[in-house]
């Protein structure tokens, strides 16, 4: 044994267990949470003989301190067919505690839980959330759903939509700190995807702006009607040309419903899109340092069959990966929509700056009411102008995400 080998496993004897950030352990359980396998690093951090962990259900390990509700998401998830992500406090078997960041994936017959130690600044955040939740549970009775509830309150105002888009934002914030403590050099899968991201953030603020200031020019068509039902007779150049802007702008609310507005619209599905594959591509990495370090253990496993784990971490590692290929496909293909949608809705606003230019010569010529005629005209330009302006950026933003992506 080494002197580093003897380093590490040197226990103290009260406070936290040694994990290296270096390090990376996993365990196997069975769909009711019963552990199947795992690695020496496992064994040797929580300080658990085989016989002992093997067929134990994984709560042997539960630190008193975690919050029940981050345990009812993760089963939420989890029962859902879908990955997890979270930050945990495990207690080792001589009363050590130890911080891991986990993601968990469904496998088969189960779900494979791999852990790193946590090192970025968001990691003191979550101590201090889970001890708020934590006594909450404690001292004033609160359920684990309530709990949790109170955990997807603190990521909202946060900025995130959702617990999927906070780990996953946990999960790259962890990797990369790890880079850094390691002095590895930056990760640039998941450095190019955090940049997909933020664009694909930014996107969604263009699009919100886009909503607001479309809403505010419906009201123009029907202004311009009421002036021309006062200013001409039925059928004159104001009514025809407010009757043409008012097709234009439903054709336009037409183009905002199919891409802009609902859960299913290019803009959403391409940051839910970006957010799964940084956290697939977050997962795979972990997963095979999983691998890597199973082959070069030379530690007793027990019973456990270290080359049936190996394959299952392989194939896990296989189905991950092609997971996050197939996610920065589909990111790539919502991009290339949106861009056609822009060059779409760029040519009607042709169309409108036409009218706008009639309707310009119209308010000349009628001096009695021009005034009112050109406010409105005049507010026209402005709107056109600031959608027009984030249009530009919207295509700009999606023609990044397409290169990063190539």
């Amino acid at each position: 044994m080494s002197f580093v080998d003897r380093r590490i496993e040197a226990r103290p004897s009260t406070g936290e267990a040694p994990f290296a950030l270096n390090e990376v352990f996993f365990s196997r359980t069975d769909d009711r949470g019963v552990i199947q396998a795992g690695n020496y690093v496992f064994k040797r951090v929580a300080n658990y003989e085989w016989e002992d962990l093997i067929g134990s259900p994984h709560k042997i390990i539960r630190h008193p301190d975690m919050p029940k509700g981050v345990f009812q998401l993760f089963w939420d998830t989890l029962k859902a067919g879908d990955s997890m992500g979270a930050y945990v406090k495990n207690k080792a078997k001589d009363g050590l505690y130890y911080w891991v960041f986990a993601v968990v994936v469904p496998c088969q017959g189960g779900y494979l839980s791999a852990r790193i130690s946590p090192s970025s600044a968001l990691f003191d955040e979550i101590k201090a959330i889970y001890n708020e939740m934590r006594q909450a549970e404690l001292n004033e009775g609160v359920s684990a759903e309530d709990s949790a509830e109170k955990m997807l309150e603190w990521i909202r105002k946060k900025g995130f939509e959702n617990y999927h888009q906070f780990a996953t934002h946990a999960l790259s914030e962890e990797l990369l700190s790890r880079d850094v403590g390691l002095e590895r050099p930056k990760d640039p899968k998941i450095a190019d995807l955090r940049r997909m991201m933020a664009n694909a953030e930014t996107l969604v603020e263009e699009t919100q702006g886009l909503v607001k200031d479309f809403d505010a020019m419906h009201t123009i068509p029907h202004n311009l009607r009421v002036i021309a039902s006062r200013i001409e007779p039925s059928g004159g150049p104001v009514t025809v040309l407010s009757q043409n802007y008012g097709a234009m702008s439903r054709e336009m609310s037409d183009w905002f419903e199919a891409h802009v507005m609902g859960e299913n619209s290019n803009f959403n599905t391409i940051k839910l899109a970006v957010t799964n594959s940084l956290f697939v591509e977050g997962m795979a990495r972990i997963l095979n340092e999983c691998d890597a370090q199973l082959q070069t253990e030379r530690r007793g496993l027990g019973n456990i069959d270290m080359a049936a784990e190996r394959k299952i971490l392989t194939q896990l590692v296989t189905e991950e990966t092609d997971r996050a290929r197939k996610g920065v496909e589909e990111v790539d293909l919502e991009a290339e929509r949106i861009m056609r949608a822009c060059q779409v809705m760029h040519r009607q606003f042709l169309g409108l700056s036409s009218t706008r230019v009639l309707c310009k010569i119209e308010s000349a010529r009628l001096p009695e009411s021009g005034e009112t005629l050109s406010d409105i005209i005049d507010q026209l330009g402005v709107f056109q102008e600031r959608i027009s302006r984030r249009l530009d950026v919207i295509t700009k933003l999606s023609n990044e995400i397409r290169q990063m992506e190539q």
